[in-house]
């Protein structure tokens, strides 16, 4: 099927409901679109997109990348029909730690189940639709060790009256695909300083 379109601006006035126009193109052959509604909006109405986030007080991160974490991991399980498309990561510390640490984004895939010691409840982004098959935990038992694949920031040691960071949400994109047997988590190089964590991911549902 051989679909063509119009180079340029088609018309210098509104064109009126119920015309049939060309599609506009650029000059590189490329369709030029304008969105009706938010960017996450139809993936959002067909009941696809979910997150879930660190609730209460906050938690206390595990250093470094280890197998027994703690912290917030996204996890596609072995039995799951979808790969699971991260479109945000977030994070947030209340107080300062200890150390200098970094904070990155981790992942790995392993055939083996992930254990959920502490599960999370995730959230449809149209309320009140389905449950995800994606799950989340702020206390895991990893398979294998997680490895670095996104440094997000670097967290410093400031008093907590001059508290340097600020909460932080990085577009992945869906740069990130998660097919069933894999997890991600946001990992701090040390240990923060204690129940001042606070993480969340959004992320896509797609059938594989």
């Amino acid at each position: 099927m051989l679909i063509q379109g119009s180079v340029g601006q088609p018309s210098t006035t509104s064109i009126q409901p119920g015309t049939t126009p060309t599609i506009r193109q650029g000059q590189l052959g490329d369709v030029i679109m304008s969105e009706l509604h938010g960017r996450y909006y139809e993936t959002a109405y067909r009941r696809n997109l979910f997150a879930a986030a660190v609730q209460g007080t906050g938690i206390t991160t595990s250093a470094g990348l280890v197998t027994g974490y703690t912290g917030i991991a996204l996890t596609n399980p072995t039995t799951s029909t979808v790969n699971c498309v991260i479109s945000k990561v977030g994070y947030a510390f209340n107080a300062a730690p200890a150390a200098t640490m970094t904070v990155s984004l981790a992942f790995n895939t392993s055939t083996t189940a992930v254990t959920q010691t502490t599960a999370i409840t995730t959230r449809n982004m149209f309320l009140g639709g389905a449950t995800s098959q994606g799950l989340v935990s702020s206390a895991t038992t990893f398979p294998t060790a997680p490895v670095n694949i996104n440094i997000l920031g670097v967290i410093g040691t400031n008093a907590v009256t001059a508290l340097s960071n600020t909460p932080s949400v990085v577009d992945i994109e869906g740069s990130i695909v998660m097919p069933p047997g894999s997890y991600v988590c946001i990992v701090t190089s040390t240990a923060s300083a204690a129940t001042s964590f606070f993480g969340s991911f959004m992320w896509e549902e797609i059938p594989v």
